[in-house]
């Protein structure tokens, strides 16, 4: 494994990943690479045409149509990279790096990876001297996961440990209890993982939990709770609504993105400590063996995906981050060269 590019300023070079948006603001991204070319029906415009220039040009192409050109913001990429698993949505991974606490140099667990998304936004909050360990129980998705990261970093970064397999099988293997920082569970059952999760917290530390249902939600925070190894947890949702600004015409979008999930955060109390007894109403309901029955992948709307569809998005992601490790090879070859 090598080390990733550095950050993205100064003059496009080849190799570099750059977002065109051409007439009536349809996006093209690409790999600038010597003697490439993007063909649409508004014309040819050259790869050669761009390299040299600052970040926000504006191009043209052969037919005179005109392109802006900028390098693709993390969140333009996780938006549109090919997907095994659903996306971890930015609002909701802006919030799971800010209520978790991720910061840089940080041993942090993930389970599971799916596409990769959320990988990517916590090794960018880990930074260079940080660890990140993500779990998946299917390879599938992994080599998914793992084709993005490698294509939007240009390099599997040597800090980041992807791991096949069940949290509760492997994460006792993987890490020395208490030796983690921060554990993030985007799964259908985050319960499940709860036990091993507290044994592999360091005291302190933070499980944050991204669920998409209410019951899930609620089941999750009573399991947190009869544990008795962490504080309270604390739930919340994240909506986003844009705005449309020009001039005087100053009025909500149509659209927003509402609801994707629910976040749910603890803290791994020390051990042998006891909560304070917290005031607050005594919940008159639980969860029964039938409820249990209730929380089945369909039933909380776990999104399913065809073999068919997925091979294809296997295929996607693993020729983006082949065009990246070639693009990346070329221009180390000529810097060798020159």
């Amino acid at each position: 494994m090598t080390t990733p590019a550095s950050a993205p300023r100064g003059p496009f070079r080849y190799g570099d990943r750059i977002q065109l948006t051409g007439p009536k603001g349809r996006l093209h991204t690409i790999t600038l690479k010597d003697g490439g070319e993007l063909h649409t029906h508004h014309g040819v415009l050259r790869h050669r045409d761009l390299e040299g220039l600052p970040d926000g040009s504006v191009v043209a192409n052969s037919g005179g149509h005109e392109y802006l050109a900028l390098r693709p913001l993390l969140r333009d990429f996780v938006m549109s990279m090919p997907r095994g698993a659903a996306i971890v949505y930015p609002k909701d991974a802006a919030q799971i790096v800010a209520q978790a606490d991720i910061f840089p140099g940080a041993v942090v667990v993930e389970a599971g990876v799916g596409s990769g998304a959320l990988a990517l936004w916590l090794l960018r909050g880990v930074g260079a001297a940080g660890r990140l360990t993500s779990f998946e129980r299917r390879e599938d998705f992994a080599e998914v996961a793992r084709a993005n990261v490698e294509t939007f970093l240009g390099a599997v970064p040597e800090n980041w440990t992807l791991e096949v397999g069940d949290l509760v099988e492997r994460l006792p293997q993987a890490v020395e209890p208490a030796s983690v920082d921060r554990v993030v569970l985007d799964m259908l059952a985050p319960w499940e993982c709860i036990d091993v999760v507290a044994e592999a917290l360091a005291p302190g530390g933070v499980v944050i939990c991204y669920v998409a249902t209410a019951t899930q939600l609620s089941r999750v925070a009573e399991y947190i709770r009869q544990t008795e190894l962490f504080t309270d947890p604390e739930a919340s949702e994240t909506l986003v609504r844009g705005w449309h600004v020009e001039g005087l015409a100053v009025r909500p979008d149509h659209r927003m993105v509402a609801h994707t999930g629910f976040l749910l955060t603890a803290r791994r109390l020390a051990p042998g400590a006891v909560l304070p007894e917290q005031k607050r109403r005594a919940s008159k309901s639980s969860y029964s063996d039938e409820d249990v029955e209730l929380w089945t992948p369909g039933a909380v709307g776990e999104r399913q995906i065809t073999d068919k569809n997925l091979r294809k998005r296997v295929r996607e992601a693993q020729r983006a981050a082949a065009g990246a490790r070639q693009a990346a090879a070329e221009v180390g070859s000529d810097e060798h060269v020159d």
